[in-house]
């Protein structure tokens, strides 16, 4: 059975490596190993839970500065404060390793914290959150629209929200939706 073919990015890295190594060696050069894993983008969960969390190096999460719930409840919030540009599907996709455009369904760039919880637009709230493993962004969306009415009906903080969505999404929503 042949050997599976590596992703052109990943082989490219190889090859670079091959020749520092190489060359390192050749010109009698001490060659420096490396002390950390490379990073992986997109973590998988438990599989008691399923699902994905971005990296919290590329994505930890902003907001905009001085928003309050009073204003993220009112109607049309979330629509009125959206502005995400092409070269930032670009960008995001780019530095998660991922080609843009997905096939159609496979992801959407994604809000860590929702528009709708205060989250802004900048590439440090922004991560390319695929459908499968479930939960995925499907499911995702369905713990924002719960923690937006939480919000909005006083029985949560918008920080509070902001903070746990931010720091475990699927911890959250293992907590309050899944059965």
């Amino acid at each position: 059975m042949p050997a599976p073919r590596l992703p052109a990015q990943m082989r490219a890295m190889v090859g670079a490596l091959a020749v520092i190594v190489l060359g390192g060696c050749a010109s009698g050069a001490a060659v420096a190993q490396p002390t950390e894993a490379p990073p992986t983008p997109l973590q998988v969960a438990s599989p008691a839970v399923g699902g994905v969390l971005p990296d919290p190096r590329l994505t930890p999460g902003e907001v905009f500065t001085g928003v309050a719930a009073e204003q993220v409840c009112a109607t049309g919030y979330a629509g009125s404060v959206r502005n995400v540009l092409r070269e930032q599907y670009l960008q995001v996709y780019a530095e998660y390793g991922l080609s843009y455009p997905q096939r159609p369904g496979a992801y959407e760039l994604d809000h860590l914290i929702p528009l709708e919880l205060g989250g802004d637009n900048t590439d440090l709230n922004l991560w390319p959150e695929p459908a499968a493993p479930a939960p995925g962004f499907h499911q995702k969306d369905e713990l924002e629209n719960l923690l937006h009415d939480r919000v909005c009906s006083g029985q949560l903080a918008l920080a509070d929200a902001q903070r746990g969505i931010a720091s475990d999404w699927l911890g959250l929503y293992r907590q309050y939706l899944q059965p």
